[in-house]
C-alpha cells in the first residue's frame, strides 16, 4: 500500500514518482524543477496530512520528507508509514541534522538522510537508489499476488493433495490419507502443478513455502 495523489488521465502510473513533503514552498519548487529535469514525475505537499490523504498508485515511487514539519515531524511520519504497512522508500531531509536523528531514520528504513544544503547529484543518487528499491518491492508484490491468484484457482481437493505432497508424502500415502485411489491422487497432483505453473516439484515446494509465509496453508 502506498499513498499517492489522485491521478488525471494524462498522468502515467508507470512513470517513477517522487513525492515531496516540505513546508517550504521555495524548496519544493526547486526540487520539483531539478527532478523534472531528469524526467521524473513530481508531486509536492506542504504537510504530512495532505500526503497521507491520497489514494494508492502502483508505480515506482519514493518520498522526500522534511524532518521539521508543522504538526508531525518527518521522523514521526516515517514511523506512521511503517505502522500502516506503507513500504515506500523514504529519503529524509533536514537543515538541523545530528547523528542520533540520522541513526533513528536509517534504523526505521530510510534510504538516505540528507542535510541541507545538499548537492543536486547527492539527491539524484538517493532518488535513483530509492526507485530501484521500490521497483524490486513492486516486482515482489506482483509475483506474490500472481502466486496467490493461481493458488485460489485450485479446487479444495487439488489444494489438499498439493499440501500433502509438499509435506513429503508419496502418492500412495496421500491416497491412503484421503481414502481415494493413487491414480486419482496423480490426476489431482498434475492439475495442481499445471494450475500453479510449477515447472518441477521443487518449484511447487518453493511456492508452498511462500504461501505458508502468507498464512495460506490450511490448518490441520
Amino acid at each position: 500500500m502506498r499513498p499517492a495523489p489522485n491521478q488525471s488521465a494524462s498522468t502515467s502510473p508507470a512513470k517513477p514518482v517522487v513525492y515531496i513533503v516540505d513546508d517550504d514552498p521555495a524548496l519544493r519548487e526547486a526540487l520539483d524543477s531539478l527532478l523534472r529535469s531528469v524526467g521524473l514525475q513530481v508531486v509536492g505537499y506542504a504537510s504530512a496530512v495532505e500526503f497521507q490523504q491520497r489514494a494508492a498508485l502502483a508505480a515506482p515511487a519514493c518520498l522526500l520528507l522534511d524532518v521539521r514539519l508543522q504538526g508531525m515531524s518527518g521522523l514521526d511520519v516515517q514511523a506512521e508509514l511503517v505502522r500502516s504497512g506503507v513500504d515506500m522508500p523514504v529519503i529524509l531531509m533536514t537543515g538541523h541534522g545530528d547523528i542520533p536523528m540520522s541513526v533513528r531514520a536509517m534504523k526505521a528504513g530510510a534510504v538516505d538522510f540528507l542535510t541541507k544544503p545538499f548537492r543536486d547529484q547527492d539527491l539524484l543518487d538517493a532518488v535513483a537508489a530509492a526507485h530501484e528499491k521500490d521497483r524490486h518491492q513492486l516486482a515482489q508484490r506482483q509475483a506474490r499476488s500472481g502466486l496467490q491468484a493461481r493458488y485460489a484457482s485450485l479446487t479444495p481437493r487439488e489444494s489438499e493433495v498439493m499440501w500433502l505432497a509438499v509435506s513429503g508424502l508419496l502418492n500412495k500415502q496421500i491416497a491412503g490419507e484421503l481414502g481415494t485411489s493413487e491414480v486419482t491422487v496423480k490426476i489431482h497432483r498434475g492439475h495442481a502443478m499445471k494450475k500453479m505453473q510449477a515447472r518441477s516439484f521443487a518449484d511447487l515446494v518453493r511456492m508452498s513455502q511462500a504461501l505458508e509465509q502468507d498464512g495460506l496453508k490450511p490448518q490441520p
